[in-house]
């Protein structure tokens, strides 16, 4: 239905109930002062500012006398439409739930990573290849697999970013955290449906504020994080290969490679990717998850 320009329009309709009492629909039409006379009833014309005539319903025709409703009658009643499930299209997405821990392989074998449905934390410095390795590994799995990066999403905070470069605060560690929440949210989103995810993230071992009990609570016990830790050369190496607000300084660089350095003797394990390439990380990370999957970490 169109409306004039300058007339009301009408207020919102409810489920299963018509307009809104008080609203004139003489407002959808300029210059009709009212509702149009009913069939068959020709009324004189009325002067201008006169009200009109008003004829009693006892001196009406028989057949133009109104219907009367029953004095019992009960107004109908509307009952409220359920909620639709959550669907996508035609087809009902399962809820995400906290990612349970993975069962050991019945088989005698190793089990193949690969093929399993699994969640994965990428831990490392900045500069330590966490992001490449992770979309590597993602892009060759014959399972589907999604890559979440916390840098990614945290920088989906346009204006007003709080960058830690500029000082970790309470603003920067508020959007840490939402970002770390709407990770955790996402990967159990997708691992319900049946894709695996791998994320990635600088989490230090002397901070527990920030750190792995905040992925396992958004996660679930179910993850299973593997640590990336090169050399300080080579972290020093890829970092000045950067660009933006993703390039740190050496100084900077340094300290948060020596604090990774405490995941020695957590229990995590540990790969060492001074010497590998992309590919060949990734393929010491399928291994790694090959024994983590047997005998899951304690953390």
């Amino acid at each position: 239905m169109q409306h004039a320009v300058g007339a009301p329009l009408p207020p919102p309709h409810q489920p299963g109930q018509g307009p809104a009492a008080g609203w004139s629909p003489a407002g959808q039409y300029p210059g009709q002062q009212g509702p149009a006379p009913a069939p068959g009833f020709a009324g004189a014309p009325v002067p201008p500012g006169a009200p009109p005539a008003q004829t009693p319903q006892h001196h009406l025709p028989p057949h133009q006398v109104p219907p009367q409703p029953p004095q019992h009658a009960q107004p109908p009643q509307h009952h409220p439409v359920p909620p639709a499930p959550d669907t996508t299209g035609h087809v009902q997405l399962p809820p995400g739930a906290p990612v349970a821990m993975p069962s050991p392989p019945h088989a005698t074998g190793a089990p193949d990573p690969a093929a399993t449905t699994l969640a994965v934390l990428l831990i490392g410095p900045a500069g330590a290849g966490k992001t490449s390795v992770a979309k590597y590994w993602a892009d060759h799995r014959r399972v589907p697999t999604a890559h979440i990066s916390l840098d990614d999403v945290r920088e989906w905070v346009r204006s007003g970013f709080a960058d830690p470069q500029s000082g970790w605060n309470d603003h920067s560690e508020a959007q840490y955290r939402l970002a770390r929440r709407t990770c955790g949210f996402a990967a159990r989103n997708f691992l319900a449906n049946g894709i695996s995810c791998i994320l990635d993230d600088a989490v230090f071992p002397d901070r527990p504020v920030v750190g792995l009990g905040g992925w396992k609570r958004h996660v679930g016990p179910g993850l299973l994080p593997v640590v990336l830790l090169p050399g300080l050369e080579v972290v020093l190496e890829r970092n000045a290969e950067r660009s933006g607000n993703r390039r740190l300084s050496d100084e900077e660089v340094a300290r948060i490679h020596g604090r990774m350095a405490g995941w020695y003797g957590s229990g995590l394990p540990i790969i060492d990717n001074s010497q590998l390439d992309v590919a060949a990380t990734a393929r010491v990370l399928d291994d790694v998850l090959a024994r983590s999957i047997a005998s899951p970490p304690q953390w």
